[in-house]
């Protein structure tokens, strides 16, 4: 005559309200209860260590289909859901539901995927459905280290990551240890690193090796390698250091002039360092903090040959130590770690940075460019030299800002990435020089025509006129913007290229000599490639490096001490020798040959062409920005008249090829020398220009009345 409700017999007469309310009762000291079950296995996680794996943690996909031993010719139930939930079924419609259902939403983990589970593990409110009660089994996830169920992906997300903050990433069961042969071995420049399964996925994984990234550390060593030339040892910080390659690279080739710190503020990426110098056969220092000066001293020599791994902010250790090389790459922009970097770095020591936000720097993304580097751009055919103008003016603000200046001895903009290399130079003098050469950039938009704004603080009444085109005359409404501010000095030292060219040689670095060697042509803005094979470190020779030479002569007691000041002498010489340089600067900017090329005319071949405007008078060479790029001083009319000369039509009517015959006003209009460049002379090249064109389609067969067109 009674039933049994919850464990407890209950007679027929009993309230229903009173049962539902002793249900509710039981309710809630069930919940409470597997709250603080589920809290006293995250907080205590070595309790009932060790226990078996659930078997929806697995590996592989293929591991939970050996669980279903799926057979063609049986059916089989799922090995995660109940029978009321999934009936049996045959191999292919469980193959589906096991992937489909269970994979595709599994939480990853150290290489296993937590599935979701649809069996009985964890009882959910029980339900009274008329004098019968039961309890509704629900969808959840078993948490790979505390063995925790919970329900939802998101929350299992979030209660693994808690886990990893408070360090507790290892595994609650039994299980075969995956093999340290499972990562994979990577070798870049006679260096070995292992890597992990997604190394080159930023997103998915701890310690990021991007192989694209080759050219980039080669010429880093490169330069590097001139600097330990200078002076020895030289202490060098990879800031960001993932496998840590760079740092490898660096202390395996360079030995005992370079004191090496890899730096990673990610745990496992330090474990990877670690191991990783362990690989190839190099000392590691784990302990940063060093009591007191005189242990450090005694410590140098040990210290020498052994590469040292911190794990910090790289904001933070910049702060707290001093170096004469550092080298940044973030993911992403490097303007949140320059003021860091500078504050420390030492006299003539050397900030390299490697940015990889492309979308900002190449004017994809105007309005984030804006707010990291406070420039205003727009996409124009020089876009590459554009936001390397733009990281070198980020750069000069923030050593202004520590009153050190800067001098810009590479600057290389590819398809990935904006590499920098600059020197310090320590004092105001020398921050108020470099601040001085960020100016604003007056651009044409019609004829893309571009010219630095001049110096000085009086508002002009036409900054039209400074553009040596007239289209603002010709074209209605506005023509030109202005774009900046930006870096207005030289990008490159032809010196200090001339040694990273034969370091690059010493230690066989193939794929970095070719694009040294164009850097070296567009640094003296020159068609003319002789390289010496002579090392430019030669007693009878001595090249400008920067603000710093090294003579053979030169003592030990005479170079720079860390922490003195220079003396009013080598100031003077340093000064004297940057405007030596500065008068012999490149030509900023460059033409895109074809995009400036006319319509229905076969242009000259891209060498030929820089023999023609060789031979005008101006200064060429290609640049490594652009494959199709001229460098030169050539205004812009210039360019394409001498263009429009030796150009051939695409249709010559049995005529023999060769260059148009331009009539004798044009060829005496080509003959006016570029330091006249006024209005006036622009308007008489536009003539010639028509004239040209003219010439050009009486030659195809065209009535000469459509060149006004």
């Amino acid at each position: 005559d009674g039933m049994v409700v919850c464990g407890k017999v209950k007679s027929n007469n009993l309230d229903v309200k009173a049962t539902e309310s002793e249900l509710k009762t039981e309710e809630k000291g069930m919940e409470e209860g597997s709250a603080r079950e589920s809290d006293s296995n995250i907080l205590d996680v070595s309790s009932d260590y060790p226990r078996e794996k659930h078997i929806s943690i697995q590996r592989h996909l293929a591991d939970l289909e050996k669980l279903a031993d799926l057979k063609e010719d049986e059916k089989k139930p799922c090995p995660l859901c109940p029978e009321e939930k999934f009936k049996a079924c045959y191999s292919h419609k469980l193959h589906r539901h096991l992937q489909n259902l269970h994979w595709k939403v599994s939480v990853e983990f150290e290489g296993y995927r937590m599935c979701i589970c649809h069996l009985p593990c964890r009882p959910v409110k029980p339900n009274l459905v008329g004098d019968q009660t039961f309890s509704k089994m629900g969808a959840h996830y078993h948490c790979i280290i505390c063995s925790a169920t919970i329900t939802r992906r998101t929350d299992m997300i979030g209660h693994i990551n808690r886990h990893v903050n408070k360090g507790e990433t290892e595994s609650r069961f039994i299980t075969v240890p995956a093999p340290k042969t499972s990562h994979e071995v990577l070798k870049e420049s006679a260096t070995d690193v292992q890597v992990l399964p997604n190394y080159s996925t930023p997103q998915k994984t701890d310690s990021y090796f991007n192989p694209k990234m080759k050219l980039n550390r080669q010429l880093i060593f490169c330069a590097l390698a001139v600097l330990a030339e200078e002076r020895k040892p030289i202490e060098c910080l990879d800031a960001f250091g993932a496998t840590g390659i760079m740092g490898l690279q660096w202390a395996k080739h360079l030995r005992s002039s370079v004191k090496v710190t890899i730096n990673d503020c990610n745990e496992n990426s330090v474990t990877m360092i670690q191991e990783n110098c362990h690989l190839n056969k190099m000392k590691v220092k784990l302990n940063t903090k060093q009591e007191d000066n005189d242990e450090a001293m005694r410590d140098i020599e040990e210290n020498i040959d052994t590469i040292e791994v911190t794990k910090m902010d790289a904001n933070v250790i910049m702060h707290l130590r001093s170096f004469d090389f550092i080298h940044l790459d973030p993911f992403g922009s490097s303007v949140n770690y320059l003021d860091s970097a500078f504050r420390n770095v030492r006299n003539l020591g050397i900030v390299s940075l490697t940015s990889t936000d492309t979308s900002s720097l190449y004017a994809k993304a105007q309005h984030v460019a804006l707010r990291h580097y406070g420039c205003n751009i727009v996409r124009t055919e020089y876009y590459k030299e554009l936001a390397a103008r733009m990281v070198i003016a980020a750069v000069t603000r923030a050593a202004a800002r520590c009153n050190k200046g800067i001098e810009v001895l590479l600057a290389v903009a590819l398809e990935h990435f904006v590499l920098v290399v600059v020197r310090v130079l320590r004092g105001p003098s020398p921050a108020d020089d470099s601040a001085k050469k960020i100016r604003y950039l007056i651009h044409c938009q019609w004829c893309e025509e571009r010219i630095f704004q001049k110096e000085g603080n009086m508002v002009e009444e036409n900054p039209y006129q400074q553009l040596p085109c007239d289209c603002h005359s010709s074209m209605p409404g506005k023509t030109a913007v202005v774009l900046g501010p930006l870096w207005s000095g030289a990008l490159f030292n032809t010196g200090f290229l001339r040694r990273m060219l034969f370091e690059a040689a010493q230690y066989g670095l193939d794929e970095a000599q070719p694009l040294l060697k164009t850097l070296v042509c567009e640094a003296e803005c020159t068609t003319l490639k002789h390289f010496s094979t002579h090392s430019p470190y030669d007693e009878n020779k001595q090249e400008e490096c920067g603000v710093y030479i090294k003579t053979p002569n030169t003592s030990a007691e005479s170079y720079l001490v860390h922490g003195k000041r220079k003396s009013d002498e080598v100031i003077r010489n340093a000064a004297k020798r940057q405007k030596s340089e500065n008068s012999a600067e490149h030509p900023a900017f460059y033409y895109n040959i074809h995009r400036h090329s006319i319509k229905g005319m076969n242009m000259p071949k891209l060498n030929k062409f820089l023999n023609y405007l060789s031979e005008a008078g101006y200064r060429v060479s290609r640049t490594h920005f652009d494959p199709m790029g001229v460098r030169t001083n050539a205004p812009l009319v210039q360019f394409k008249t001498v263009l429009m000369k030796y150009s051939t039509p695409t249709y010559t009517g049995g005529q023999a090829e060769g260059p148009v015959h331009l009539t004798e006003d044009v060829q005496a209009g080509e003959q006016v020398q570029a330091a006249a460049d006024g209005k006036a002379e622009d308007a008489e090249f536009l003539e010639d220009d028509k004239s040209a064109v003219a010439a050009a389609l009486f030659t195809t067969g065209y009535p000469t009345h459509c060149a006004a067109d």
